[in-house]
């Protein structure tokens, strides 16, 4: 399931631009244009997560995440030009999980919001076991035996699609097709050299000879 993201935002270029990269990376996005409403917006969408922006033309940022954790434990990043040790202490203190400074650095806001999101929903992980090995869908993790290796996003989808289907026979052109569609542009080499990979990690963490190819069809477990 797709984490949901809700952006306050008044700057409409900073709030397309945040949508836009948040989207490109998975999430549920949607962006607030008008501020009247913050509490029946948050009940109705049910966001994941809010990232706020202090200074707002109706509201000032720190209100409105008052007004947040008046029904809602939503994790809360602030987003903002502010950047003085006051402005973050507030922000805190007030609610706020996390804050980052404007223009910001795009790897560190996305590695806050993946960082934010994995601790807050961590017990509401979906995890898909089969024969004890375990794929981690929020983390892109497997593990057996209590050994875990990581997962690129295309190895993991690959597993993913393989694991939700055992004992039946995944198609190369099953695998290519959900695979373009969710933007990992791949071919058949491209298939063949991350299904290799897969292999080699689950070595790593003592799985053997759990993916087998069917010559000329696909893959099954």
């Amino acid at each position: 399931m797709k984490k949901k993201i809700l952006i306050i935002e008044d700057d409409k270029i900073i709030r397309k631009e945040l949508q836009l990269l948040l989207d490109n990376q998975g999430y549920d996005v949607k962006a607030m244009e008008k501020l009247s409403d913050v509490k029946k917006e948050i009940q109705f969408f049910n966001p994941h997560l809010v990232i706020l922006d202090i200074k707002l033309p109706e509201k000032d940022g720190h209100e409105i995440c008052s007004e947040i954790r008046g029904f809602s434990k939503v994790p809360i990043i602030f987003v903002t030009s502010k950047n003085t040790i006051m402005d973050e202490l507030h922000s805190i203190m007030l609610g706020g999980d996390d804050f980052i400074t404007k223009p910001y650095n795009i790897p560190v806001l996305l590695a806050r919001v993946n960082s934010l999101i994995r601790r807050a929903y961590l017990d509401e992980e979906e995890v898909i076991e089969y024969h004890g090995i375990k794929l981690f869908v929020e983390r892109n993790l497997v593990s057996y035996n209590n050994e875990t290796v990581e997962l690129s996003r295309t190895e993991f989808r690959i597993l993913l699609i393989i694991m939700k289907n055992p004992e039946r026979i995944v198609t190369r052109t099953e695998l290519i097709e959900d695979l373009w569609q969710n933007r990992a542009y791949i071919d058949d080499n491209a298939l063949s050299v991350n299904v290799t990979r897969i292999r080699e990690k689950l070595g790593r963490i003592g799985v053997k000879d759990f993916i087998h190819t069917k010559y000329k069809q696909g893959y099954c477990i």
